[in-house]
């Protein structure tokens, strides 16, 4: 069996982020199509939160080596301040020293026939650069959304680093992966040269996650017998994905009576941006329909989709090139999903592709108390709410890591 080096700093125990789920399941899944992981990741001490409910679904007898990085803001800061050069590329830049050490001995070990990277840490590159600069071996970057864009990162010298970074991939991988088809697009665009080594993969649910979820979720019901609730499950980032409109749309529909706490309220769980949540809440006067829940395991949070009436989905027009991971967890939950988004994104395209039709763009209140009001008004919420079986189906994480391994296979 062949074997790849696959460095993520997002690996189990690492908890809070859906990031950590593609590189998972494709460890999970390569060996049925040939290509055995080779795990370099980070020590657990770097994240931030951990938990090992992910940690049984890495397979007996994968090889997982960890090297030492230490978070900039909580480790290396002096009363909450820190060096700004030890937070670029990003705030585990440290991790790119032991990583080279690491790795070269997995590559002495293992001799690997490949080395695959992902971002969002774009020291996991820095680190494939320079082992595939010293061991000759076949590299693809898995950039997941796009590095350097307008405005982002708004330093400018982190800016610049990423743009490099890009660059260099770009230029001497043997492949560039992205996760979105506006993503690939622009990115054949910004590198001429390196268009036909552009590829796309998408991100997708893991069936073997949901397991019995589903019968678990019929046995406990709805999560308010006789009332709605809308969740968001994950992160709310405050620009990314900012919620002020639907906390606004909340107002809107609560003054005009066609919603109450008694008909509806909206979960959000585990969205690290707690303060601001309930910040927003308060300034339109909506505390009453609005929950703020902490993390949960994740079987624990398939199984409240599951029961959800509704899935909540925010993606800003400022990221009209990416598609969250949750999106394809929501499809396979098989729940109403309300899309606030930009109608010409990539989230919002990959939504109604797969038949959730019914959308509101998120910086629009007066759109989002319509489609509120809609959701609330239309028992069955079917055609137009949910994702059809065939879209579900296309998008499971073993048929993308089938697409990975036949790329690893051509390079």
């Amino acid at each position: 069996m062949k074997r790849v080096l696959m460095i993520a700093f997002h690996f189990p125990p690492l908890a809070g982020s859906s990031g950590v789920q593609r590189t998972l399941r494709f460890v999970q899944h390569l060996p049925s199509f040939g290509w055995q992981p080779l795990v370099l990741t980070a020590m657990p001490g770097a994240y931030e939160r951990t938990s090992d409910d992910l940690l049984r679904d890495v397979p007996d007898g994968v090889i997982v080596r960890r090297a030492l990085a230490l978070d900039a803001a909580r480790q290396l800061s002096v009363r909450g301040r820190y060096l700004g050069v030890l937070a670029r590329p990003d705030r585990w830049m440290t991790w790119q020293y032991d990583a080279r050490r690491v790795g070269a001995a997995m590559i002495r070990d293992f001799a690997p026939q490949a080395i695959w990277s992902t971002y969002p840490l774009p020291t996991a590159h820095l680190i494939a650069t320079r082992l595939h600069a010293r061991f000759r071996v076949p590299w693809v970057a898995d950039f997941r959304d796009p590095m350097a864009q307008p405005g982002y990162p708004a330093d400018p010298r982190t800016w610049a680093q990423f743009k490099d970074i890009e660059q260099h991939a770009l230029a001497t991988a043997a492949a560039s992966v992205f996760t979105t088809p506006g993503a690939a697009a622009e990115y054949r665009r910004r590198y001429p040269p390196a268009a036909g080594r552009v590829q796309l993969i998408e991100n997708g649910y893991d069936e073997e996650s949901f397991g019995d979820s589903g019968a678990e979720a019929a046995r406990l019901g709805p999560l308010r017998p006789g009332a709605l609730t809308l969740l968001h499950s994950g992160i709310v980032y405050p620009s990314e994905r900012d919620p002020t409109c639907l906390f606004d749309a909340l107002g809107r529909c609560k003054r005009d009576g066609r919603i109450d706490a008694p008909r509806l309220r909206v979960r959000f769980r585990a969205s690290v941006h707690d303060d601001l949540l309930r910040t927003l809440a308060a300034r339109f006067n909506v505390a009453d329909l609005v929950e703020i829940e902490p993390p949960i395991d994740y079987r624990e949070a398939l199984v409240e989709m599951q029961r959800a009436d509704g899935l909540l989905l925010l993606q800003a027009s400022n990221c009209n090139e990416q598609i969250p991971a949750k999106l394809y967890e929501y499809l396979r939950a098989r729940r109403p999903v309300l899309v606030l988004s930009d109608s010409v994104g990539d989230t919002a395209q990959a939504a109604a592709a797969a038949g959730i039709t019914r959308q509101a763009r998120l910086d629009d209140s007066a759109d989002i108390a319509t489609l509120l009001s809609s959701f609330v008004a239309d028992p069955a919420r079917g055609a137009g709410w949910r994702a059809t079986e065939a879209a579900i189906d296309s998008a499971s994480r073993r048929g993308r890591a089938r697409q990975l391994a036949v790329l690893l296979d051509s390079v």
